[in-house]
């Protein structure tokens, strides 16, 4: 049996979860925009085993620059106490598999997050099987609208669509651990660094050669 854990700290929400052979069977959330740093180890802690895992599985972003840097130094760090492996997963990934998962009857959605400065990183992905639909992009709200096409956007950075167009097709939501156990093998082998949102990150599971 292969236990994982999952630790998802690039946008406002803190979450874990511990996956059995890829089935959840612990989980906590919270939503806390700041002081993931606090709240994360005794979260882990609360865990069954305390959190301990042969695997951990950490969000890479992008997302909050601090908040992915603190998940990944908590992946890090336990791995060497536990002697676990690491690997990492896209925030945008991970809501892509949700969203899809929600409504198994759409073909195709944009996932939207806050990028700061007023922008957003946005990408646009298909399923069955999941796939991205290009690379991620850091976009203005009115350029991203203007990608969006007739897609629906979910995500954290909706809100600044929303604002150019009140009438669009939004649905706010931020990454949960627990939605892990719903990403295909490729989307979860990630290197354990940061994705910020420069454009040297912003490549396809192709273009990383994990496709």
């Amino acid at each position: 049996m292969t236990t994982t854990l999952v630790i998802e700290t690039a946008t406002a929400a803190c979450s874990v979860a511990l996956l059995q052979d890829g089935k959840v069977v612990a989980h906590r959330h919270d939503v806390v925009e700041r002081g993931h740093a606090e709240l994360l180890i005794p979260m882990i802690g609360a865990l069954p085993g305390q959190g301990r895992a042969e695997h951990i599985l950490v969000d890479v972003g992008p997302g909050s620059f601090t908040g992915v840097r603190v998940g990944l130094a908590a992946a890090r760090g336990l791995a060497i106490g536990w002697g676990s492996s690491v690997q990492g997963y896209s925030s945008l990934a991970l809501l892509a598999a949700a969203g899809f998962a929600a409504d198994p009857g759409r073909a195709a959605l944009a996932v939207v997050l806050e990028g700061g400065h007023g922008e957003v990183f946005m990408q646009l992905f298909t399923s069955s099987p999941l796939k991205e639909d290009g690379p991620f992009l850091s976009l203005g709200p009115a350029a991203a609208l203007a990608k969006l096409g007739n897609r629906q956007a979910i995500g954290s950075g909706v809100h600044r669509l929303a604002a150019v167009d009140p009438g669009g097709a939004f649905c706010e939501t931020l990454p949960d651990a627990a939605d892990a156990a719903l990403l295909p093998p490729a989307f979860a082998a990630l290197p354990p660094r940061p994705i910020y949102g420069r454009a040297p990150d912003a490549k396809t599971l192709a273009e990383r050669g994990l496709a």
